[in-house]
């Protein structure tokens, strides 16, 4: 297991008058893929994110806060013994990140068992705020019922009628499928196949020629990280869209497109809940995290850094780490933050924001390497989630 730590000490307010406060230790565990397909949009630039809100929160208020960092490598039985691990004898308070929705799972159960708290920003899984949905855990950036509407709707009002999935086989691919489905379905359409690909992938040849066959209008990518590059290079290489049928990439982040270039990638629709260059201050929070890493953020990067930005003041006015006080001034506080802008927790702890539909640019109107989208549409926050009442969630009365 990997770790790396960072510790910000509150010096100010230590003394006053002679006498010594009690700090607020708190200890964060940053748990991802460091080393597989989705290490470029978690891995260490999680991490660094989470230190970043440590940071910026101050070392005036009297809480040190303490980051760590592991490699679940995607396996629900690597996450699940981390996580145990970190709350057992580690110290571990909260666990953030944690992208591969199945590990999710795992650590939403135990999270939930050790009454700690959970910020996910990295799963997609929509069962967290629905069937799954915890007292303990926060989902914050994005899900796959927001995917579905986003990219889905948006392609099926386009005239994308039949669909084709090809569907990471594991517990995100199949709520993508499931919940992109029901868009499509409810508007109309078809799905007409899927073929279930194995995770993680490399060759994804015999998969896209059965879509191509298929004859669908839209194939839809129910993968992320290097799935969906890796399937985008080479639908392009058998020139699936120059023979007239698109290609949906349901969960597309700014590092895959900078990975694909703009010559493979340009026109693809997708939505996102963040982008380095929505305006001023996420140019000047994603110029800081460029200086540290080398690259723009991904938006479950830049949630990492809001949730635990969120958590952190909610500590702050509760004046404890008491999972079940700070959960409750989690989902009472509005959030506000320069990444998402205003928002809330609900009781179904999902976080709501607004979410934006992009248009990959043509590389002509491209100013630079991380130019990369235009902004088709903004999705309001109380339109871009699942309605509250709509997911099934035990604790939403």
């Amino acid at each position: 297991m990997r770790k790396t730590g960072f510790i910000v000490a509150s010096l100010a307010g230590l003394l006053m008058a002679g006498t010594a406060f009690a700090q607020t230790a708190v200890k964060i565990g940053v748990l991802n893929d460091r080393s597989g397909i989705y290490a470029d949009i978690t891995g260490e630039g999680s991490a660094v994110a989470a230190q970043m809100a440590a940071e910026d929160f101050g070392t005036d208020k009297g809480i040190t806060v303490e980051v760590v960092s592991a490699d679940h490598q995607n396996k629900p039985d690597v996450g699940s013994n981390i996580a145990r691990q970190w709350y057992d004898t580690e110290g571990v308070d909260v666990i953030a990140d944690v992208p591969t929705s199945s590990v999710a799972l795992a650590v939403n159960d135990i999270t939930r068992e050790k009454n700690k708290i959970f910020l996910n920003s990295g799963a997609a899984t929509s069962d967290l705020t629905g069937s799954k949905c915890s007292p303990n855990t926060v989902h914050w950036t994005y899900d796959t019922w927001q995917l579905a509407h986003g990219t889905g709707g948006a392609m099926v009002a386009a005239g994308g009628k039949t669909w084709f999935f090809l569907t990471a086989d594991y517990a995100f691919g199949h709520a993508l499928e499931r919940d992109t489905s029901a868009v499509v379905t409810a508007a109309g359409g078809e799905v007409i196949g899927s073929v279930k690909t194995p995770f993680p992938g490399t060759d994804f040849s015999s998969f896209l020629l059965q879509a191509q066959a298929s004859g669908a209008q839209v194939i839809g990518l129910a993968n992320a990280g290097g799935d969906t590059v890796n399937s985008m290079k080479q639908a392009a290489e058998f020139g699936i869209t120059q023979a007239g049928q698109s290609i949906a990439g349901l969960l597309v982040f700014v590092n895959d497109i900078h990975a694909l270039g703009l010559d493979v990638a340009q026109g693809l629709v997708l939505t996102e809940t963040f982008y380095w260059d929505l305006n001023d201050k996420t140019r000047e929070w994603s110029a800081r995290f460029e200086e540290k890493t080398g690259k723009k953020p991904s938006m479950i990067q830049a949630g990492v850094y809001a949730s635990v930005l969120h958590y952190l003041k909610a500590v702050e006015a509760v004046g404890s780490k008491d999972p079940e006080a700070v959960m409750a001034k989690m989902k009472e506080m509005p959030t506000d933050d320069p990444l998402f802008g205003q928002g809330v927790v609900r009781a179904d702890g999902r976080k709501t924001h607004d979410a934006y539909l992009f248009r990959v640019k043509k590389p002509a109107d491209s100013k630079g390497p991380w130019d990369l989208y235009e902004t088709v549409a903004t999705i309001p926050a109380d339109k871009a989630f699942r309605p509250l009442a709509d997911g099934g969630c035990p604790l939403v009365q």
